[in-house]
Parts: structure tokens; C-alpha cells; sequence
């Protein structure tokens, strides 16, 4: 994409369409059930998706999908993760704990070696390695002879001197060997526990292949793939989105400045430099319609989702109830390209029904132009659940019209 000649700035609805397009969204989205093939493309395109355990309506990153793609199935997006060598996607520390494409393992072999070593790892964990480096090799190797295994499968489940995180030993040592490399995820049963197995018996040959680039190169190649999900963003925007360090960020970034791969640009309404992918999309408009998972990457860099749609987010899940401002699982609504509403959502599966607790709009939102299309948004989530039946809360400043709107005055 191009600037009009002569010009290095955007507007922020130029900025918002860029973004929303590029992490893609706009397109119609129906109810035939999307292919395994399409989340496939999507996950490729997103570069990543960040793995939620919490299941108030659904695991968090079911939703990117749902809100992308509309209908599609669940156990699509299992099978591209753990569907033995012919796998698609593997679990590493991508953003969080993350669902990846295989081809990127690669480029994360500099962050395990780093973790081997004790850094850009949890402190406590990084002590771990440094203290029980015998204790670790012996859990690799209880994997090696009888994985793939859970935490509990282990033979050392003894809690350490005061816990971590309320951790077991075993935990811990697998956990090390995870951020090192050493094992994976082979599949995930019952609660969303993980199974780890030695990383070269779960992922494709062609993968452990591959050569690993260097540490600059490997950087540089995360901040292509940010860059082209962000379509335009700060460098630390870019940054956050592989959770990249500082410096390594800075020195990528102007890296790909000099070639030519990302375009200086100011967003009039920002206070910071900020980068244009040279292959970004720019509608004239876009026609987004979509309730956001609370870990959807597009809204995941807080003060980003601030300056692009003026909605300040948090997450309130570990606020005391009383000190809630939205409420406990809240999701944002995109409607064109802005957010103009949230709905804090519950899935009550045994009774069928997608209880909506609190509607709230957004300053400057039109209601009028924001209720018809949000209760079809609720509607479709529902079906896509399963789910018989929606009531709505009265609570928020939504909440009354919306009930109206969906019959249930």
C-alpha cells in the first residue's frame, strides 16, 4: 500500500480500517460452517492466538475464530493443534501461552535457548533451573521413558518449600523444560490439562529440520509477521505482540525501516511514532461486526485499543465485584470500525442459555445504530454455542433497550 505522495500521515479512521483489515475482519460472515482450511488461513494471517483456560462462554481462543469467520468448529482448531505429526499449530510462549503456526518454531529457538540459560523466563522459574538442574534431567527423562505425561502421571509430585503458584516440583521441571525447548504439548485432556512429550516426537520432522536462523534474523522475521497483523502500530505495539525485549524490538524495527519493509508514519490523535507494513490494506471503508474475546489479539496492547477506539479496556476477572466497572467477562462490540459496546456474557450450558449480565455503551456510540446489530451478534454467538436462549440483565445503560430489542420487555 502507498501514502498519497507527499504524505507521511494517517487519519485515525484510516488507521482503524488499516487495522481491522489486516487483522482480518470485514468480510461477510455466515452461518455454513467454515473449513478447517479457512481457521488454518486465519491462524497463518493472525501469526498467533493467545491460549485461555477460562470457559465463561467459551475458551478464549475459540472466539478470535468465531469472530473472524463466524460458524466453525471447536474441534477444528484441536485437531490443527494436536493432531500427532500432522499438526498445524504447537503451544509456546508466542504472546502468552500461545497457539502457533509449526513452521514459526524456528523462530523461537532463540527465546528456549535463552530460557535454558535463566533469562526472559520467570524469575522464580529461572531459579528453579539454576538450583534443581538434577532434578529437571530426571523428569526429562521420566518423560522420555514414559510421556507423552501430565504433571499428576509424574513419579515426583511433592510440593517445594512454599509452592509456586501452588505448583508441584514435577510441574515446575516440566514447565522449565517447556519454555526450554525440551518438550511440548502432545495434547491436552479432561480440565485443559497439558500432556507433554519430548518435543522431537511431537512435532512434524520437517519442522525440527529446518535450521535455526539467528537470533537478529529469527527477531526480524516475528516483527514481519506483527507488522502484517498490526497493518499500522507503534514499535511498541509491534513488540508486544511476540513480547519481544526492548532493544531487540528497536533494533528490528529499524531494521526493517531501512528496508524499506516498514513506512514511518504519524496517526494525527497519537503521541508516538508510528509504523506502516508496506503491504497493508487500506479500505475506504469496512463493515466489522463482532464481539471480542477479552484475549483477542486485536485489542490485546491496551494503550493501542485506547488510541485507535478510544476504549479504555481492562480486565476485571480478579477486580472485587463491587469494584467492576463492566463486569466480569466482558467483551467488547465492533461495529464498522469502532468499538460502540460491551457485553459481559456467561454461557450456562446446562440450562441453554447465554445469560447477558451488563450491556454498556460506549461515549460518543449511537445507540439507535448499535442495538439492532448487537442483539444479532448475540443471536449468532448463541447459535454458535449452542445455546436455546438469551435473557438480558438489567444492568448497564444498555441494558433496558436491548432487552426491548430482543422481545424481552
Amino acid at each position: 500500500m502507498g501514502l498519497k505522495p507527499g504524505s507521511n500521515t494517517l487519519s485515525l479512521r484510516e488507521a482503524r480500517r488499516i487495522a481491522l483489515a489486516a487483522q482480518g475482519f470485514g468480510k461477510p460472515r455466515g452461518r455454513e460452517l467454515s473449513s478447517k482450511q479457512e481457521l488454518a488461513r486465519l491462524v497463518q494471517r493472525l501469526g498467533v492466538l493467545q491460549i485461555d483456560s477460562v470457559n465463561i462462554i467459551a475458551r478464549a481462543h475459540t472466539l478470535p475464530g468465531f469472530s473472524r469467520l463466524g460458524h466453525y468448529s471447536t474441534t477444528d482448531l484441536d485437531a490443527l493443534a494436536y493432531d500427532g505429526r500432522r499438526r498445524k499449530l504447537f503451544e509456546y510462549w508466542g504472546h502468552e501461552a500461545s497457539y502457533l503456526p509449526v513452521e514459526m518454531q524456528p523462530l523461537f529457538r532463540w527465546r528456549m535457548a535463552r530460557a535454558a540459560a535463566g533469562t526472559n523466563i520467570y524469575s522464580g522459574l529461572a531459579r528453579f533451573g539454576r538450583e534443581r538442574a538434577g532434578f529437571i534431567e530426571t523428569v526429562r527423562r521420566e518423560v522420555a521413558a514414559r510421556g507423552p505425561l501430565a504433571a499428576s502421571d509424574l513419579s515426583f509430585k511433592q510440593k517445594g518449600e512454599g509452592g509456586w503458584w501452588g505448583w508441584s516440583e514435577g510441574k515446575m521441571a516440566l514447565e522449565w523444560l517447556f519454555w526450554a525447548g525440551e518438550i511440548t504439548t502432545a495434547t491436552r485432556r479432561g480440565a485443559f490439562e497439558r500432556i507433554y512429550d519430548l518435543t522431537e516426537r511431537v512435532l512434524p520432522k520437517s519442522v525440527l529440520a529446518k535450521p535455526t536462523p539467528g537470533d537478529a534474523d529469527a527477531q526480524r522475521e516475528l516483527m514481519r509477521i506483527s507488522a502484517a497483523a498490526h497493518g499500522v502500530g507503534t514499535e511498541r505495539c509491534l513488540r508486544d505482540y511476540f513480547r519481544l525485549e526492548p532493544a531487540d524490538s528497536k533494533a528490528r524495527v529499524a531494521e526493517l525501516v531501512e528496508a524499506d519493509e516498514l513506512l514511518p508514519v504519524s496517526v494525527r490523535g497519537w503521541d508516538k511514532p508510528a509504523y506502516l507494513w508496506h503491504q497493508a490494506r487500506a479500505p475506504r471503508r469496512i463493515e466489522a461486526q463482532a464481539l471480542l474475546a477479552p484475549f483477542d489479539p486485536l485489542i490485546w496492547q491496551r494503550e493501542r485499543t485506547e488510541a485507535l477506539f478510544g476504549a479504555r479496556i481492562r480486565l476485571e476477572i480478579y477486580t472485587p465485584a463491587q469494584k467492576r466497572t463492566h463486569g466480569y467477562y466482558v467483551l467488547p462490540f465492533v461495529l464498522g470500525e469502532r468499538v460502540v459496546a460491551r457485553v459481559d456474557l456467561k454461557a450456562d450450558r446446562q440450562a441453554g442459555v447465554l445469560l447477558v449480565l451488563a450491556t454498556h455503551s460506549e461515549p460518543d456510540s449511537d445507540t439507535g445504530q448499535t442495538l439492532e446489530p448487537l442483539a444479532a451478534e448475540l443471536r449468532f454467538m448463541a447459535h454458535w454455542l449452542g445455546l436455546e436462549r438469551i435473557t438480558v440483565a438489567p444492568k448497564g445503560d444498555l441494558a433496558r433497550a436491548l432487552a426491548d430489542v430482543m422481545g424481552q420487555a
